[in-house]
């Protein structure tokens, strides 16, 4: 089964979200220097998790369960917007 509208809607929406606060996730990152080389890219990965947690959470209250090709479509959204998460880490100051 395909990821739904509404799940693609909240999805956009949540990475949007997370787009807007990324200074909030770098500091968070920064707290992890010097044992976290690159601070952009652990921040990236605690966005991305929370995407992703959040994901599962959706699937979870929707009583379904994620399959193969729903795991795929996921990381194909998510993958479309990396760059814009990236650019709005680099971007937020130190």
């Amino acid at each position: 089964m395909a990821v739904t509208k509404h799940t693609k809607d909240f999805l956009d929406g949540l990475i949007d979200y997370y787009i807007a606060e990324a200074p909030s996730y770098k500091q968070i990152a920064q707290t992890y220097h010097p044992e976290v080389q690159s601070v952009s890219d652990a921040a990236f990965g605690i966005i991305t998790g929370c995407v992703y947690s959040a994901f599962l959470r959706a699937y979870e209250n929707e009583n379904r369960t994620v399959e193969l090709d729903d795991l795929q479509e996921f990381n194909k959204i998510l993958k479309e917007r990396a760059a814009s998460i990236k650019s709005a880490i680099n971007e937020s100051p130190e």
